[in-house]
């Protein structure tokens, strides 16, 4: 037995304990590692993936011998008592944490396969951001950034005309931010030190698979008594995002495009009508382009004084009226910009194997990848998100993909592009923190990203759920955005939002009045709230064409500010502690059995329960509450725990607080207000 820090580690029964959890186990007399060779096929087009394995070999290790250190457990493990094909060293690091280091006899093996053992009961959480479950258990999951696809569900006809016109239609599984990391109910959290492609199975009763395309440095286990301990120590170990601005909590930051008049008379219009705008996110602000799937940035990222004439002084403008402007910016450029021949003849792009420039196709036009492990390459990024954005007035931005990094790309290190693959998205977030923190504007200055992985969370200040289409379906619409927020916030990510209104438009999907209204509703208990106009803004719903809607969103961003004291205690936490700002509900109610299924409610902070309406013309919805003593938000009315049918007007989303909340006096206002 060993012991550091309270923390133990034992192996008895022929099985590992750490902290009375079992960890690796020979006790069923199976085999709980096996390894092997496999040969990939990944296709790439337009950031979707198509990912295919011939395995070669799986070879069951079944033999093990076992050496006890005064530190240390060495598993030596080998296939019928031959030759050692694999070690495990189990230790516990200075934090008391379990490190598995893994090292394999022949370099030629790059297939792995882990059982950990699991309980029927068990649930499981995390790995990265899943936008189709919550709760893990019963499913497998592929682990490798992308594009999350259109439509998501290979059952509706979305996606059906997505896969079949546009080879771009989404699964189950598929996310801008996977991570391999999750937590089981058995309160431990499991992360992989390695971002070699992975596929986590937890369809089985006994074990769990954690399958990988190459061999991990190591695995790393905590436990904790609480779920709120275990984030603690999972955020100490990944890191915890940057504060916000305070200038975020002034309200809306209103997506619209179209140049410098329209984007001001748009703004004076709302704010009369009584929206709060805190800023404007113009996306075209370095120019466009026009393609089939809509209107696109012209990546060249610098401003266009054509389409936003006078904007280098009338930034300066709007911040003295309390209006912030952010712009756009993604790690790619267009093979017809200036920036582009620039990066060229410094030799700052990702190659392909004829030692030409790798030009990624995003959608009917080419770019080049900047090669980020290229210090110069990274360091001329980064100067250049400096100059042409902090420099410009940019109070903000949307730092875009990061998802894209193709596997037959020659890198300026040498390094392997099927790890890299994974990696580039916490590369990129790394590119922006250094940006902003060498400009000293940390707290001021805030971007948000769609793509991640481990490592992001101390680089990201800010996620969002990616593009959503602009419906109501479960898996790819304002539904989808729940779960994601709740898995990714169990992954070390906290601060989170979505474009209220969706952002992808095809195949007849067309926002709608109540579609918008309904996810700006949600966004209000939020820690950020944005809007998108989507990628066919003509053909979509605008709220500043619609009267109803303009009001509605005025009460939205209201509440958003009067929630500006509460809101920031939260993100507080998350900046300190790692809890995340939308949390399940058994966060706080652990021992609430219902709560551990529920996917789409979230707790807003420890005292706001928010059952977003995600299905169209709903008059009523269906909401469970833990067992506490509620106040309805809007009627004030106190509700015990259980299942309640609410009546939920537009305007008035199922939304309760906690009736011994601190800040019971905040909520009330709303109540009187509203």
């Amino acid at each position: 037995m060993m012991e550091k820090n309270g923390n133990s580690l034992v192996f008895k029964y022929q099985t590992l304990f750490y902290n009375n959890r079992q960890i690796l186990s020979y006790a069923t007399n199976e085999a709980f590692a096996f390894i092997g060779q496999g040969d990939e096929n990944i296709k790439m087009y337009r950031g979707n993936f198509k990912i295919e394995d011939y395995v070669i070999s799986r070879i069951p290790l079944n033999h093990f011998e076992i050496t006890e250190t005064s530190d240390s457990f060495i598993f030596n493990l080998s296939s019928n008592g031959q030759e050692s094909l694999l070690k495990i060293k189990a230790s516990l690091d200075s934090f008391g944490r379990l490190i598995l280091n893994l090292t394999v006899s022949e370099d030629s093996y790059n297939r792995l396969w882990l059982r950990l053992p699991a309980q029927a009961e068990d649930k499981i959480y995390g790995c990265g951001e899943q936008l189709s479950y919550f709760n893990l258990r019963g499913q497998h999951f592929p682990l490798w950034t992308s594009e999350p696809g259109i439509g998501r569900n290979k059952n509706t006809m979305t996606t059906f005309k997505a896969d079949t016109q546009d080879q771009a239609g989404g699964d189950y599984y598929t996310t801008n931010f996977p991570e391999p990391t999750f937590i089981s109910t058995e309160k431990y959290y499991c992360h992989t030190n390695s971002y070699v492609y992975a596929d986590f199975d937890f369809r089985n009763a006994d074990f769990h698979e954690l399958q990988y395309w190459g061999i991990p440095e190591s695995l790393i286990f905590e436990t904790a008594e609480t779920y709120k301990d275990l984030l603690v120590k999972l955020t100490n170990l990944l890191g915890r995002q940057p504060g916000l601005p305070e200038w975020t909590d002034q309200g809306l930051l209103l997506g619209i495009q179209g140049g410098t008049a329209r984007t001001y008379e748009t703004v004076d219009k709302l704010r009369k009508a009584g929206v709060k705008i805190a800023g404007v996110f113009c996306q075209d602000w370095e120019g466009t382009q026009q393609t089939s799937f809509g209107k696109r940035n012209f990546w060249n990222w610098q401003w266009d004084p054509k389409l936003y004439p006078g904007l280098d002084t009338k930034i300066n403008d709007w911040k003295k009226e309390g209006i912030r402007f952010l712009s756009y910016i993604n790690p790619y450029l267009v093979n017809t910009s200036e920036l582009y021949l620039e990066a060229a003849n410094h030799n700052y792009f990702a190659r392909n194997h004829d030692g030409d420039i790798y030009l990624v196709d995003f959608g009917e036009f080419n770019c080049g990848v900047v090669d980020f492990t290229n210090p110069a390459a990274f360091n001329w990024f980064k100067n250049l998100i400096k100059t042409n954005l902090i420099d410009f007035g940019c109070d903000g931005w949307m730092a875009d993909f990061g998802e894209y990094l193709p596997i037959d790309v020659v890198l300026y290190d040498g390094s392997d592009p099927m790890i890299r693959h994974n990696q580039w998205p916490m590369l990129w977030a790394k590119c922006n923190y250094e940006a902003v923190k060498e400009s000293d504007k940390l707290g001021e200055i805030v971007y948000f990203m769609r793509a991640g992985t481990a490592g992001s969370q101390q680089y990201c200040p800010m996620l969002w759920a990616g593009d959503q289409s602009v419906n109501w379906s479960l898996d790819d619409g304002l539904a989808s955005t729940i779960p994601a927020a709740l898995s990714v916030g169990m992954t070390g990510m906290g601060l989170t939002h979505s474009d209220i209104g969706g952002y992808t438009s095809l195949h007849g999907n067309v926002r709608t009045p109540e579609l918008f209204m309904r996810w700006a509703e949600m966004e209000t208990f939020s820690p950020f709230m944005r809007s998108h106009e989507g990628n066919r803004p003509t053909e979509n719903f605008q709220v500043w064409d619609d009267d109803e809607a303009i009001h509605h969103l005025a009460m939205c961003t209201n509440v958003f500010t009067d929630l500006t004291s509460y809101r920031q205690a939260v993100v507080r936490e998350n900046t300190e502690l790692g809890i995340p700002v939308k949390r399940p509900l058994f966060i706080e109610y652990e021992a609430d059995k219902a709560a551990y299924d529920i996917k789409y409610e979230y707790l807003f902070g420890p005292d706001v329960l928010v059952a977003p309406v995600y299905d169209e013309c709903q008059a009523t919805w269906d909401v469970y509450l833990p067992d506490d003593n509620w106040i309805h938000l809007w009627s004030g009315v106190e509700y015990q725990g259980g299942n309640y049918t609410i009546e939920v007007p537009i305007g008035q989303p199922a939304v309760f607080y906690r009736k011994n909340s601190a800040y019971a006096d905040v909520f009330e206002t709303i109540t009187d207000k509203y």
